[in-house]
């Protein structure tokens, strides 16, 4: 299957030079800020049906006076209030609560941006995809939580789905999904983080700030401290697992510190083919959002020689224990995954309150994953994947309470 699943394997898209209608779920996120960032530069091209955002009120306030959508949710019930005063007059209907932010998703658009951070952001991305559009998946939990479930109602409603991150955009722009069986290897890169070159002694005493202190990239804190223990790689490998079916022994991560190539795919004559860029998310973004086409960025164009030199080196595992971790639960099948992302989202978050260490993170997502997923076999529905995803935080949960610092 590839990744723009048409029923009769033919990709309708209109052209570039029409006026597209755009949801932005997350728009007040790294991604969705990114994304209107191009779609401001590009006004005449894009029309704003929706955008949503968690908790960020004014942000998202700012960006509807700004860029007129038809319809600004906010998640949070308790700040409708605020959305509706602050909107009052502009034309632009207000709604807030999680089921409101997926009737937006519902809403026809064709395309749209899945940037809500987090499981919190299957549902909607769900509703997109089930009536058919164009789905530009930032959103890696969906794939992780529920890779098969999802693919199977991309394939059923006929959708379109383009990689966001910048890997696994990278890997959509130089596989050749026609022919899987050329492939020898798909290489994610990665960055390795701020804690790159630190002991392991060192990264007992990381501070929040430090994690999400990131070297190449500007992020959330959720998604900077999964890069500082590389989960996000995991995470990622995962990802790459349901969006590249080439097998799981087919797919590698490998550090680049440098943040130039994105991902590799190696195929079988030996040729290794690369995708390579600035980093900077406007790109890959941009890639989804003029698909078949290209337009232009403001992303800063590469001077190779002024780089001067690229670098790689084999990730570490036993100071950076997350990839085998994820990729054990990748093996591993059934709701491993689900359970995996449901306790690193609360590590993470336990972290971030200083409620446990960094090296804390893994050894929760480790002790979940031991007792087992819970919710029984691979999740065939939305209600599987929420059980075993409440049974994983519950249990998340007791251990940050047994070993608060």
């Amino acid at each position: 299957m590839t990744l723009n699943v048409q029923n009769d394997d033919t990709v309708i898209e209109a052209p570039f030079n029409d006026v597209k209608k755009v949801t932005v779920l997350g728009s007040t996120g790294s991604i969705g800020c990114s994304t209107l960032d191009l779609i401001a530069r590009n006004r005449d091209r894009f029309e704003l049906v929706a955008l949503t955002a968690h908790r960020n009120v004014a942000g998202l306030v700012e960006q509807a006076r700004r860029l007129k959508p038809s319809l600004a949710v906010i998640a949070d019930e308790n700040l409708y209030a605020t959305l509706k005063s602050e909107l009052a007059g502009s034309g632009i209907e207000v709604a807030a609560g999680a089921e409101a932010v997926v009737e937006a998703a519902k809403r026809p658009s064709d395309w749209v941006m899945a940037g809500i951070v987090g499981a919190a952001g299957l549902a909607p991305t769900l509703a997109a995809v089930r009536r058919g559009a164009c789905v530009a998946l930032a959103n890696k939990e969906c794939l992780v939580s529920a890779g098969s479930l999802f693919l199977a109602e991309v394939e059923k409603a006929g959708a379109t789905l383009l990689p966001v991150d910048s890997e696994h955009n990278a890997i959509f722009q130089v596989l050749d999904q026609n022919r899987l069986d050329a492939v020898d290897r798909i290489i994610l890169t990665a960055s390795g983080g701020p804690f790159r070159t630190w002991t392991l002694k060192a990264m007992a005493q990381a501070t929040p700030a430090q994690a999400v202190a990131h070297p190449r990239w500007e992020m959330g804190a959720k998604i900077s401290v999964d890069s500082a223990t590389l989960m996000n790689k995991g995470l990622e490998l995962i990802e790459a697992h349901y969006l590249f079916p080439v097998g799981e022994g087919r797919l590698d991560v490998i550090i680049h510190p440098e943040s130039i190539i994105h991902s590799m795919v190696g195929y079988v004559d030996g040729s290794v083919l690369a995708q390579l860029g600035s980093p900077d998310m406007r790109t890959p973004i941009a890639y989804t959002l003029a698909w078949p086409e290209r337009m232009v960025t403001p992303a800063t164009r590469l001077d190779l020689a002024q780089i001067a030199q690229l670098t790689f080196q084999n990730p570490d595992i036993e100071r950076f224990p997350a990839l085998g971790v994820a990729r054990e639960s990748l093996c591993a099948g059934s709701g491993a995954p689900t359970a995996l992302n449901a306790a690193n989202e609360v590590a993470v978050a336990a972290f971030l309150a200083g409620k446990i260490g960094f090296l804390d993170i893994v050894a929760v997502s480790q002790s979940v994953l031991e007792m087992g997923t819970g919710g029984g076999g691979t999740p065939a529905d939305l209600e599987t994947v929420y059980e075993i995803d409440r049974i994983a935080r519950i249990r998340a949960e007791e251990w940050v309470q047994n070993h608060l610092r």
